[in-house]
């Protein structure tokens, strides 16, 4: 839709709009007076239960894996089990209130956003989904939250905590603090909490009027000749809401800015014990505040530097961590435009082509959508047994091949892909490519996404033939069975000693980040349905000659997988994915 022309039309086209997006805005608000204390209830009952359920058991295994690791030394153990006890006293605090919290927030705000939505373009009845639309999702929505933050705390706390007791140190020496800097440390951490306390808070008081203004501007402008966010119909009453609430979005910006001075002020420990100097600690706290003030102004586009005194914090004169802009590094936005030259950023660019960008949660989807889709055909080629699916289903660590091998196989696929075409990103099945342009700004990505595009550029550099593609590829697939892997590797002549060990090398690396990503919240719901899918797949393929001896085995254990998917989070699928819009995308989706 084009944007009307002259200021006049514009105006037109605004004032005709407001009853719209009034009208929406007071039924958005009535639905969700009607279901917040559904949600609420919902997500308050279900996380306390879970908090206090499991709190006991977080406690007990939480001392067990610092007692039992290798990784530190007695004082360091001594000083990660006070640290713990008082993490978890304070989760069991604020967790009880913050579900009750989350539920008002997620119910109230769900149903508004959800009627909006019913007017995007391309929406069938929109009047009647603006009724319909955030009722029962919500609902269904508040139910998967809940899901999700069992799997966190379960699953995943015990995965991290395996990790912890499990591991070895790299060096076989275990971590351990040298006592006699701690003192200097705490001295500087006090003095970085008390400086950067009331320095932060005079420069965030000094720049929250510009950043109130000058947001309501760009808004206006934008408002007035229906470019930005207001360029699209659909996005229209957003950017209206956005409007409306700049101040909050000023306030919690300014209170961001407060609390900010407790982790980075606290920093200068960290930086007087590396460098065994209090001294050098003083001087990093000295210069935080002119590095918080420089980086405010980059980001509210005024003048550039500062005029707080920035001095040397680093013995090392080489690598960024230990410069002077090692704590805070500007945002690549601001390094292209001191590469390009200043400019402001164009206000004519649709705001429908942004919402295209991938988000982390999209990319998920994408991964266990090829998951799928890679491990039926595993299935029937055999490599994907029995064994492996009733592992997964009982939860257990073991071979890990369903859990961590396939999603490391499949990450693997598009790494080959992306290296032959000599893609600067990664190349996803659908041809789609992800680049340093359209990537997640979300910084759990960035832990992802730049250790592969280094793996994928070594990959480029070792030139594999197909043989040794099929190599690595089985290497990444089985490498916690070896039983299976020494008698599934295909032989390679071409192999020598070190290329053997430079692909295992891949192997373990690819698998570490693919055991990273199954903690992401919703990947354990996501899973659950792939072993579904898997099950139903391996059930068929054996359904012909091996009937007789496999038959009532596929059927018990379909039973017991259906049983516990239906009661934990497939029960719910079914209404989830008819209204769930991250469902549909899962449903609809096969890239990698």
């Amino acid at each position: 839709m084009e944007p009307p022309s002259g200021f006049w039309a514009s105006l037109l086209t605004f004032l005709r709009f407001l009853p719209y997006f009034f009208g929406l805005l007071i039924l958005g608000i009535t639905k969700g007076v009607l279901l917040c204390p559904w949600a609420c209830l919902i997500m308050a009952v279900g996380l306390s239960a879970l908090i206090l359920g499991l709190w006991p058991m977080h406690l007990i295994w939480t001392y067990y894996s610092i007692i039992r690791t290798e990784l530190v030394g007695p004082i360091v153990k001594f000083l990660l089990l006070i640290a713990a006890t008082a993490i978890l006293i304070i989760w069991l605090i604020i967790g009880i209130p913050g579900s009750v919290f989350a539920g008002l927030a997620y119910g109230f705000l769900a149903p508004i956003m959800a009627t909006f939505g019913a007017f995007g373009e391309g929406k069938e009845k929109p009047l009647f989904h603006s009724y319909v639309d955030g009722t029962w999702s919500t609902i269904t929505g508040s139910c998967t939250v809940v899901r999700d933050v069992k799997d966190l705390l379960f699953h995943s706390y015990f995965s991290i905590m395996d990790d912890l007791h499990l591991q070895k140190p790299p060096d076989g020496k275990p971590y351990e603090i040298r006592l006699l800097d701690i003192p200097g440390a705490l001295i500087a951490a006090a003095c970085g909490l008390l400086l950067d306390g009331i320095m932060f808070t005079l420069i965030a008081s000094y720049k929250f009027p510009v950043m109130l203004f000058k947001g309501w501007t760009r808004l206006i402008q934008d408002l007035i000749g229906r470019e930005g966010p207001f360029l699209e119909t659909a996005c229209v009453p957003f950017a209206g809401l956005a409007i409306l609430l700049w101040p909050y979005a000023v306030v919690g910006a300014f209170l961001a800015s407060i609390l900010s001075s407790i982790p980075l002020g606290a920093y200068g420990a960290v930086v007087a014990y590396q460098e065994s100097s209090f001294i050098m600690g003083l001087a990093y706290v000295a210069s935080s505040v002119s590095i918080f003030d420089e980086y405010t102004n980059d980001v509210l586009d005024m003048a550039p530097g500062s005029c707080f005194p920035r001095f040397k914090y680093r013995k090392s004169e080489d690598g960024s961590s230990h410069g002077h802009s090692g704590l805070i590094s500007r945002p690549s936005s601001f390094n292209k435009e001191k590469q390009e030259g200043k400019r402001p950023p164009s206000r004519v660019t649709s705001f429908k082509n942004s919402i295209d960008e991938f988000n982390p949660f999209k990319l998920l989807d994408h991964l266990f959508a090829e998951c799928r889709h890679q491990g039926e055909e595993l299935v029937n080629k055999g490599v994907i047994t029995m064994e492996d699916i009733e592992e997964t289903k009982s939860g257990k660590v073991g071979r890990g091949v369903l859990n961590v091998g396939l999603p490391a196989y499949v990450i693997l696929n598009a790494l080959l892909r992306s290296a032959k075409a000599n893609s600067v990103g990664l190349i996803l099945i659908d041809g789609s490519e992800i680049t340093s342009e359209n990537r997640p700004r979300h910084n759990l990505f960035d832990w992802f996404f730049d250790p592969l595009m280094v793996i994928k550029e070594q990959i480029k550099a070792e030139n594999f033939t197909e043989e040794e593609e099929e190599y690595l590829k089985m290497r990444v697939l089985l490498a916690g069975d070896p039983n299976r892997l020494r008698s599934a590797l295909p032989e390679v002549p071409s192999l020598n000693e070190r290329k053997k060990a430079e692909i295992d090398a891949f192997a373990r690396r690819l698998q570490g980040i693919t055991k990273s990503i199954s903690r992401y919240p919703t990947a354990k719901r996501r899973f659950d349905a792939l072993v579904k899918v898997l099950l139903s797949e391996l059930e068929r393929t054996m359904g012909g000659s091996n009937q007789s001896t496999n038959g009532s085995r596929v059927q018990r254990l379909r039973s017991s997988v259906a049983r516990m998917l239906s009661q934990k989070s497939m029960g719910k699928t079914a209404n989830i994915r008819d209204e769930d819009p991250e469902e549909q995308i899962t449903s609809s989706s096969r890239i990698l």
